[in-house]
């Protein structure tokens, strides 16, 4: 029986993750239906930008590849390649920014929480410049 490159291990075998550069440029075209003359402009120009071997080839992830399709797209609606790359750039911002508000959403629900566990807290009344102290009674 022929021996495989990682065979015997010890695990089974993982596929890449969807960040993972493993397609190579003709590949990563097909995939996305695209020339690969266009897949180096957009790699230029910093739109989808590609990982390199230590010979300098280019190689896609998955992502890349749905982002190349996104490209294509966008630019098929008439968005020149300016307006197509400003356009992923917020859509970057925002998802970051979405990411940013759940985050928050979870710390602010966190201490709610530790809050409702503290009783007899001083209570401030600003607008009116008064002050409520309230004490326990024993």
């Amino acid at each position: 029986m022929a021996s495989h490159p990682g065979a015997g291990s010890g695990g089974p075998f993982t596929p890449p993750g969807p960040e993972a550069k493993v397609f190579v440029i003709s590949v990563a075209a097909e995939l996305s239906g695209l020339h690969p003359q266009t897949l180096r402009s957009y790699d230029r120009l910093g739109i989808v930008q590609a990982g390199r071997t230590g010979g300098g080839g280019r190689r896609y992830s998955l992502r890349d590849i749905e982002l190349l399709r996104q490209v294509a797209r966008l630019s098929a609606e008439g968005l020149g390649l300016e307006g197509v790359k400003r356009v992923i750039e917020l859509e970057h911002q925002v998802a970051a920014l979405q990411q940013k508000v759940a985050e928050l959403q979870a710390d602010l629900a966190a201490a709610h929480q530790a809050l409702g566990t503290v009783q007899n807290l001083p209570v401030r009344v600003t607008d009116a410049q008064l002050t409520v102290w309230h004490k326990p009674r024993r």
